[in-house]
């Protein structure tokens, strides 16, 4: 037995791999769940009197496997058998069960919000609070949501294995994506930031790479979380008022993460296919590697903006492909294509538009265009950083 430090973090490191370890023994993703925190609250428990067992995941997988067997115990047809798996030996953790749990996870008969509660849930190792406190929902609706999410996945009879297609892979990358996007840039709510939302995005992230390290569209996510979270120092004042990327100060951005990040991305571009999550880092990482905001390529952003719009068009991929070409061929180009995309419908009433419209017609010399549009994103946007920061370029 050891000592006991940082247990909260050993435990939470632990749950994902215990409970792959269990439901591909034991199947039943609900009940195999129960298990483990009873397990886990065992652990919590006993181990500061009697320290961590050398082998901790081990003693958590016996332990959830004999409550996961008591229960089944209960149902006389399967007692005999389910006795004698009980005295067998606890099954290995293997590297590949925490993917089939992100793929159970991200399975297609679940909603995608759904998805993303579980996989934060079950990979995440976050509890009910946990997550309703990052997504700011109540915690009832988070354990409904938990609830519905395993009870469908019983009823669909889903096998743990899971073939890792590239149409499974593709669900998991979106929900990893959402989940750094919500925490990097909060949708509603007084904070910008949500700090363990994109930390567990880039360790799931970070460990699904490692499982496919050949996987381009994976290398590429990682990366661009990477390069994206490098910025979040500077990315709010003193005050937490929004800081524009031409105006942070770059002295301040994570070096490490971004050296990090060029060299992912570097490597997956020489050899993968290439893929919407590889343009949009390398995007991010010409940003980046910019000393100063007037120093960007913006010639080239634009051109990589091209291609991501041949390969996955969308509507943030339009207006941003507008930015850049206004930082290219001037602010009445952008405005120009601006109004183009005018009958957009999920444009016409997204706050960044306006935004951008607004910007625009400050570079043009249009303050009274600039200020009206300005107040219109404030009114838009959920974000209360946001709010101040757009009524203050309406007020200035």
């Amino acid at each position: 037995m050891g000592p006991v430090t940082g247990l909260p973090e050993l435990l939470r490191e632990c749950a994902p791999q215990v409970l792959a370890a269990v439901v591909r023994r034991y199947g039943d993703f609900e009940a195999c769940e129960d298990a483990v925190q009873e397990a886990l609250i065992a652990a919590a428990r006993q181990w500061p009197a009697t320290g961590v067992p050398e082998q901790p995941r081990n003693w958590l997988i016996t332990v959830a496997g004999r409550r996961r067997v008591e229960l089944l115990r209960n149902e006389t047809a399967r007692r005999r058998r389910e006795e004698a798996a009980g005295s067998e030996p606890a099954p290995p953790v293997r590297g590949d069960d925490e993917l089939a749990l992100l793929l159970l996870c991200c399975h297609p008969a679940l909603s995608l919000p759904a998805q993303v509660t579980l996989t934060l849930r079950a990979v995440g190792g976050l509890t009910t609070a946990e997550i309703a406190r990052a997504l700011l929902l109540p915690e009832a609706t988070v354990g409904q949501r938990i609830s519905r999410a395993k009870q469908r996945i019983r009823d669909t009879g889903t096998r743990f294995d899971l073939p890792a297609t590239g149409e499974r892979l593709t669900a998991v990358r979106h929900v990893l994506y959402l989940i750094f996007n919500e925490g990097y840039t909060a949708s509603s709510g007084d904070a910008l930031n949500r700090v363990e939302l994109t930390r567990e995005a880039i360790r799931l992230t970070r460990q699904l790479h490692r499982r496919l390290p050949d996987d381009g569209e994976v290398a590429g996510l990682l990366a661009l979380m990477l390069l994206t979270d490098a910025r979040r120092p500077s990315r709010t004042g003193p005050d937490g008022t929004l800081v524009p990327l031409a105006e942070q100060d770059r002295g301040r951005w994570d070096a490490a993460a971004i050296a990090e990040g060029v060299a992912i991305i570097t490597d997956a571009l020489a050899r993968a296919p290439i893929g919407p999550f590889q343009l949009q880092a390398a995007i991010a990482a010409i940003h980046d590697e910019a000393a100063r905001a007037e120093d960007t390529d913006w010639p080239q952003v634009l051109a990589l903006y091209g291609m991501l719009h041949a390969l996955d068009p969308g509507p943030m991929v339009t207006l941003n492909r507008i930015v850049a070409r206004a930082m290219v061929d001037g602010p009445e180009a952008g405005l120009a294509a601006l109004d183009e995309i005018a009958a957009d419908p999920v444009l016409a009433r997204h706050h960044r538009t306006a935004a951008v419209r607004a910007h625009l017609l400050e570079l043009t010399g249009d303050r009274a265009g600039a200020r009206e549009f300005y107040r219109l994103a404030a009114r838009l946007t959920l974000s209360r950083p946001e709010q101040r920061y757009l009524e203050s370029k309406a007020a200035d």
